[in-house]
């Protein structure tokens, strides 16, 4: 937002010098970035009188000048038609540096002939458009003097950065507003005259949409003649980088960055039947004043009358309706339109404009009036005209909010002590109505103000005009020892499995923590708490159960490539409720395909045994001794009857499942088979009751193994594990291990029996065992063994 000093002062009564003005809008949080002050762009530019002007020996376009300036008389090569004798012009002398074309002076020969300077024109010293010749100074000019002292006072021009609350600043009025706030001068009567209209509105307008344009004020001005503004409102649009168009034209953005109040300028001649706010429409175009056609969407506001498109709401006007130099009626629009619909469709078509920026932020609705009749009173007192009466479709919003607000707020958040009577003089200035209670205050804010809604947003209204400079210091209290946390054992046991995993030949996947519905309902469904509301994708719609339907999509994807052997894992979340319990950590791992090859470089299609070997292998990474788990022969239903299984310290505390998956659920995903799979529940683990980390004691042995086969017959119902589970309990200090290696049924064994076969492994500590030694715990052997009812064969 840029605007010129002289400009300001038209809205704030002020002596204040540039400095402290930009100084003052820094401090109430207006960041000034940049001050441009043509009169230090022109110091080294100064009179020059031409004495005399020849033609350039080789060139019949180019003057050689003899030029008498402050530096004595310099030779210098001009090439503007109007270079003559008996002038006064704007001297340049060797470097000076000439804005218009960027460029710093330097002694130069132009076809053979030295030229130290220059002589300079409008467009050169940004000064103006003209550029047809050379600038032709007062007669009665001093040669030497500064260019300035001609010209007059400079005007410097601030820009400083809006920020996205303050939408009351993008007008030169707000900007005043909070400098006489503050206490730098006095803000101007900005009330305006209505202008009485001669006759009704004539052309009809109206509404579709009020959600997309609540208000539309139109006002017909007729026997308007239309041409240049006056130098007044070119100079200041100059300077803020607009380009002067024509009366009308000009007094629409003068007002946009006067006031902060976009209004446009139809010509009222090239209006067919009636003017409607409403929504756009599959097909139509808007030829825009930028000049580029833009397609219209059912999703913009649009200003239409009964023949075509003629502007997109709030955002630019169309190319058809323009004002130009021969129009003569015009209808003027002040109207207000939704911000959030402005910004998609700036965002749409791509137009970055001055009225997009300040509807898309927040217009004024009370500056609609107001608007309208300011600009009626411009164009009457440049363009002359009869205008009509004001006529308004909609209802203009005249809401203000209140706010319930403590004074002693103020002291509370920030530490200032602001007195009561000045908090009311600041909020007073910047426009809030305050009603003054015991302890509690009733502040009504301006419709310019959007921004606030809360006490707090009142308490810095008084800290930022007060001055944040002037916050209190204190400093902070000592930093206290602060006891560090345990680290938890999950992430530690999570890195050990995943170590273990990748060292066995699996490769670690990451997946969604999504996935299908249907999929989730073959792993046992998903409640209906874990629904997406609004998913990224149609076939990640819940959150899964197990990271196993995922696993398997990525083992179909990769088969899918010619993979002759897939190994996954993934160490991740598994949702069984949307309740803060709902959450399990789970290690999974799938085997598909011909398998890992072992030390023999031989393959083996993963099995059952496959899986529980692997699922024991993670659970002892991460710290369970699985010489004591309990192995359950069933599991979920996602896996194959018959090969699959539970691993636990108990029925009741389950800390794994594996098997191979159930061919129907292979056959709903499209995973080629077989697969077998595992499931470890981290955060089933128990915690080492242990409270050290260090190692326990090696305890090795440097006595020989013994080892000694049994083959026991059991009934059929009696499982390995238990007689595994017996045979180690019966001698506890000498036996190492126990090792299932044989099971036989058929002739010799008697029906609903079967024969299992076992190695013991006997670790002597002290002494090498003696044969009475073994004898005896190999009784003690098959005596543990008979307590399940197994004879030794």
């Amino acid at each position: 937002m840029k605007f010129t000093l002289s400009w300001l002062k038209d809205h704030l009564e002020t002596d204040a010098s540039l400095d402290e003005i930009t100084e003052a809008m820094v401090r109430v949080g207006l960041e000034v970035e940049d001050v441009h002050d043509p009169a230090a762009a022109l110091a080294p530019i100064s009179v020059g009188y031409v004495k005399t002007a020849e033609r350039h020996p080789d060139a019949d376009k180019l003057q050689v000048c003899s030029v008498e300036t402050k530096d004595g008389t310099q030779q210098i090569v001009c090439g503007a038609p109007n270079a003559r004798a008996g002038i006064k012009v704007a001297y340049a002398p060797v470097g000076a540096y000439v804005p218009g074309i960027d460029t710093t002076l330097t002694k130069a020969k132009i076809r053979g002939v030295e030229s130290l300077g220059m002589l300079c024109s409008v467009r050169e010293l940004e000064l103006g458009d003209e550029h047809d010749g050379i600038m032709e100074l007062p007669a009665d000019a001093e040669v030497g003097a500064p260019l300035t002292d001609v010209l007059g006072p400079s005007d410097p021009v601030i820009d400083f950065e809006v920020t996205p609350n303050r939408p009351d600043t993008n007008g030169v009025d707000g900007v005043a507003r909070d400098l006489a706030a503050a206490g730098l001068g006095t803000l101007k009567d900005e009330s305006v005259e209505p202008v009485r209209g001669a006759f009704a509105q004539p052309v009809p307008v109206e509404i579709d949409d009020e959600g997309a344009c609540p208000a539309f004020a139109s006002r017909l001005i007729r026997g308007v003649k239309n041409g240049p503004s006056p130098k007044w409102l070119q100079d200041r649009l100059r300077a803020i980088g607009l380009r002067p168009i024509n009366a009308l034209v000009d007094v629409t953005n003068f007002l946009t960055h006067d006031r902060a109040r976009p209004l446009h300028v139809y010509d009222a001649a090239k209006i067919t039947g009636t003017l409607r706010a409403r929504m756009g429409r599959e097909g139509e175009e808007l030829d825009a004043l930028d000049g580029k056609a833009y397609a219209v969407t059912p999703d913009m506001c649009v200003i239409a009358d009964d023949a075509r498109v003629l502007g997109l709401g709030g955002v630019m006007g169309g190319e058809h309706s323009g004002s130009e130099e021969d129009t003569t009626d015009v209808l003027i629009e002040c109207a207000l339109f939704d911000p959030l619909r402005t910004a998609r469709t700036g965002r749409t078509t791509g137009i970055t404009s001055d009225a997009r920026y300040r509807f898309e932020r927040g217009v004024d609705p009370a500056s609609v009036l107001p608007g309208i009749e300011l600009a009626t009173r411009l164009i009457l007192d440049m363009c002359g005209g009869e205008p009509s009466e004001v006529a308004v479709a909609g209802r203009i919003p005249t809401e203000r909010a209140t706010v319930a607000f403590p004074p002693s707020e103020v002291a509370r958040l920030t530490g200032l002590n602001v007195a009561e009577d000045e908090m009311d003089r600041i909020l007073t200035a910047l426009g809030f109505a305050v009603e003054r209670g015991a302890g509690q205050w009733t502040v009504t804010v301006p419709t310019a103000r959007p921004d606030v809604t809360h006490k707090a947003d009142l308490v810095e209204e008084v800290a930022r005009i007060v001055g944040l400079d002037d916050l209190p210091a204190a400093t902070l209290p000592p930093l206290q020892p602060v006891q560090m946390a345990r680290l938890d054992t999950l992430p530690a046991r999570s890195r050990a499995v995943r170590s273990a995993l990748a060292n066995e030949g699996y490769l670690e996947a990451v997946t969604w923590a999504f996935t299908d519905e249907g999929a989730a309902g073959l792993f046992g469904g998903t409640d209906p708490g874990l629904k997406l509301a609004n998913p990224i994708s149609s076939d990640l719609g819940v959150m899964r159960p197990s990271p196993l339907p995922n696993l398997l999509l990525a083992v179909r994807r990769n088969r899918a490539r010619g993979a002759e052997s897939v190994a996954l894992f993934e160490l991740g979340g598994a949702y069984a409720t949307d309740k803060p319990d709902g959450q399990k950590a789970v290690a999974c791992g799938v085997l598909s395909g011909t398998g890992p090859r072992d030390w023999r470089e031989r393959r083996q299609a993963p099995d059952v045994f496959t899986a529980k070997a692997h699922a024991l292998l993670a659970l002892e990474a991460a710290g369970v001794t699985t010489a004591n788990l309990m192995t359950i022969a069933d599991g979920p239903d996602h896996y194959h009857p018959g090969r699959k299984g539970r691993l636990g310290l108990g029925p009741k505390l389950i800390l794994a499942a594996f098997g191979e998956v159930h061919p129907g659920v292979l056959a709903a995903m499209d995973v080629p088979g077989p697969v077998a799979a595992f499931e470890v529940f981290l955060d089933r683990v128990p915690a080492a009751r242990s409270k050290t980390t260090a190692k326990p004691a090696l305890g090795a042995s440097d006595l020989m193994p013994l080892r000694r086969d049994f083959a026991f017959v059991v009934e059929e119902g009696v499982s390995a594990e238990a007689l595994i589970r017996a045979v180690r309990g019966a001698e506890k200090k000498l036996v190492s291990d126990v090792r299932l290696f044989d099971l036989y049924e058929g002739e010799g064994v008697p029906q609903g029996h079967k024969s299992l076969a076992i190695e013991v492994v006997l670790q002597p500590k002290d002494r090498t065992l003696t044969e009475e030694d073994i004898e005896a715990v190999s009784g003690r052997i098959v005596a543990a063994a008979g307590k399940l009812g197994a004879v030794q064969r």
